[in-house]
């Protein structure tokens, strides 16, 4: 018998359609209007400032370990905004942007960074999950929702997000192989921002590209440019109406970086260079996206800089606003609340222990 080559995969695309200037390829730029990338621009600029804040309240000592977004927010809109307000978002723990771009208030992302579950309470019309800690478990969770609108019969989409890191996790793998086996209608965006933790992409992996991990599944892949918005929105908008359509899922790679740190738990300095961190500056998201909306007419540089400082204004407030709510919410006995609907006796007892002084309690 002969040996021959079988083709099993479909080859992978890259997609760039803006470039560190704000120039394009005007054939493959996207159809949106003025008002929607006005709109992307500015979560873009309150999701790097919300950002600032966090940071300054965590060293502070106001609230407690996060994961910044810095450098990814063109991966998270230009991928959440092809989504519709019906579609399921299934985030992991870095996706402050999108968590924005879906109408999030920073109060609650603030709360909930401040030890406060109520910060990522789900209202009863939202289609948003709240943050997935354990690494690409959230994976799973939104290939069980693609199910779920399978057997309803809705036209409905789950996109959900996950590093690089995440791919060498077994629920990765599980989660892929589930949707493509069934066809499922998700939407896998990977920001792959060269970094899990400490680890850097080429130690977690053999494969040339991220996006090739679908392809033994049965998912089409793409790579795109993760800095440049419009390319990312592209890739989506084709993922979701493929997805809509009943065609199944797609793996979307977005080749970012992470500019500042893992969580504020970590120290890049001992891991990577800084020549590495700015190299990727340049290639800043925000500020491309902004030259592009310059030369475009939509936005001049008195506007764009009105724009900033307006932003600054809106996020001014939101930690006394968060304050506010905390006085609301009861001390931390709120811990027994939440769980069953009738406390189980030991319990009941465990939450009279703890409401009661401390004298009281080491007389008891």
């Amino acid at each position: 018998m002969p040996r021959e080559e079988m083709e099993v995969a479909p080859p992978l695309e890259y997609l760039s359609i803006l470039d560190e200037e704000g120039d394009l390829d005007q054939e493959l730029e996207p159809d949106l209007d003025e008002e929607e990338l006005v709109q992307m621009y500015r979560t873009m600029l309150r999701a790097r400032r919300f950002d600032k804040l966090l940071l300054e309240w965590q060293r502070g000592g106001r609230i407690g370990t996060f994961a910044p977004v810095s450098g990814q927010e063109a991966s998270q809109i230009g991928a959440m905004s092809a989504a519709r307000d019906e579609d399921w978002f299934v985030p992991s723990f870095r996706e402050i942007a999108a968590f924005l771009w879906r109408g999030g208030d920073p109060v609650d992302m603030t709360l909930y960074n401040a030890g406060w579950n109520e910060g990522v309470a789900i209202p009863e019309d939202a289609r948003d999950f709240p943050i997935s800690i354990p690494v690409a478990s959230q994976l799973p969770l939104a290939t069980g929702l693609a199910y779920a609108i399978r057997l309803r019969g809705e036209d409905d989409v789950a996109m959900t997000f996950f590093g690089d890191g995440a791919t060498s996790e077994g629920d990765f793998h599980e989660a892929l192989n589930f949707a493509g086996t069934f066809q499922l209608p998700v939407v896998f965006v990977c920001q792959n921002n060269q970094w899990a933790i400490s680890v850097p992409r080429e130690r977690q992996t053999a494969s040339e590209t991220l996006a090739q991990k679908g392809l033994a599944y049965g998912i089409p892949g793409i790579q795109v440019d993760g800095n440049d918005i419009l390319a990312v929105r592209v890739a989506a908008d084709e993922a979701v109406k493929r997805a809509r359509a009943g065609d199944g899922p797609t793996l979307v790679e977005c080749v970012t970086y992470r500019l500042k740190v893992h969580t504020t738990a970590d120290d890049p300095s001992r891991y990577r260079d800084e020549e590495e961190v700015e190299r990727w500056k340049e290639r800043d998201p925000i500020p491309r996206f902004r030259r592009y909306l310059e030369k475009k007419g939509i936005l001049d540089e008195g506007e764009a800089d009105e724009m900033t400082d307006s932003v600054e204004e809106e996020l001014g407030g939101v930690w006394e606003e968060a304050e506010e709510r905390i006085e609301t919410l009861g001390g931390p006995d709120v811990m027994f609340q939440h769980v069953y609907a009738d406390l189980p006796p030991h319990l009941e007892r465990q939450r009279k222990w703890f409401g009661t002084d401390e004298e009281e309690n080491d007389n008891g």
